[in-house]
């Protein structure tokens, strides 16, 4: 994922409590998913639609039959939910560091024991807006490697994160890190192969922490996109899509089989949503998402 602009630390000093309509979001979004009956629930990722203003994009998801719009953050809470809409994946946060670094981003993730007091703080409040909102996941970064071994990235990684999930069930929020390509896109994020992020997983065994695994990045990786979701899908908390190669319409022009992916992700008893993350190529791209929904509206 390529993420808009990140949420700093005055931005929760501006948030007001919106549980009530929270309460109303979770009630709708739970019958929803008693009814959805095997189908496929959809949402979509905003920063891939920057130039539409987000009061104009829930229109269209509403529209289009979309459930959620993810990768935002506390200050566009309450836009979604006067649109009745749901945020299956809230943004990262970012916290300042050392000589002006930011923390938080893809680059630098939970791999290094000294950005995990920086993490701690920026994602404690972050995790609390998300549980009051009635938005139950929030994403994190390995980061890179910048020479270190994967072996030693995944203790660190679990060191940190073991002090953030006590957190994180209180609320009942989960963390989710996200399997992203190092090859075209991310070059030297340590997540990148499902068997590192599954082994993360292991090492935690928490209900609260899983990966985002994201179709688009993993089939640059590794391929076997059906095979890897049906034997690992129990660490796959929620999914992405894009066109390979390019990341754009996910249709005939590219590699991937959709509605035979969208299929094996059904057969494992996923009831989340599937979050459209390609980068549209065309002038209406509002009408490619549209395509896209209906590519992968299967079962």
């Amino acid at each position: 994922m390529n993420p808009p602009a990140p949420l700093t630390r005055r931005h929760f000093g501006k948030l007001t409590s919106v549980s009530a309509v929270a309460a109303l979001l979770r009630g709708q979004m739970e019958a929803a998913e008693k009814a959805a009956g095997g189908k496929v629930r959809h949402s979509v990722c905003k920063w891939c639609y920057k130039d539409i203003p987000l009061e104009q994009m829930c229109l269209a998801a509403k529209e289009i039959g979309l459930e959620s719009i993810e990768l935002l953050d506390p200050p566009d809470f309450a836009t979604l939910q006067k649109h009745g809409l749901h945020c299956a994946m809230v943004s990262f946060p970012t916290i300042e560091g050392p000589g002006g670094v930011k923390i938080g981003p893809i680059p630098k993730g939970w791999n290094r024991l000294e950005h995990h007091d920086l993490l701690i703080q920026a994602y404690e409040p972050l995790l609390k807006a998300s549980a009051e909102a009635g938005f139950h996941q929030v994403i994190c970064f390995s980061g890179n490697r910048d020479g270190m071994s994967d072996e030693q990235g995944l203790e660190n990684c679990a060191t940190g994160l073991r002090r953030l999930l006590p957190t994180a069930e209180k609320l009942g929020v989960k963390l989710v890190m996200e399997l992203l390509n190092s090859k075209v896109n991310h070059p030297d994020y340590m997540c990148d192969h499902s068997a590192w992020g599954v082994a993360l997983c292991e090492k935690l065994s928490s209900a609260h922490f899983g990966l985002l695994y994201d179709i688009y990045h993993m089939q640059i990786m590794e391929g076997d996109v059906i095979a890897t979701v049906k034997k690992h899908h129990a660490h796959f908390f929620h999914y992405h899509t894009g066109g390979v190669p390019g990341r754009a319409e996910i249709d005939e022009t590219q590699e991937l089989n959709y509605p035979a992916i969208i299929r094996a992700i059904q057969e494992t008893g996923y009831t989340g949503h599937l979050g459209q993350e390609f980068i549209p190529k065309r002038p209406d791209k509002l009408a490619s998402l549209k395509q896209a929904v209906g590519i992968c509206s299967v079962g």
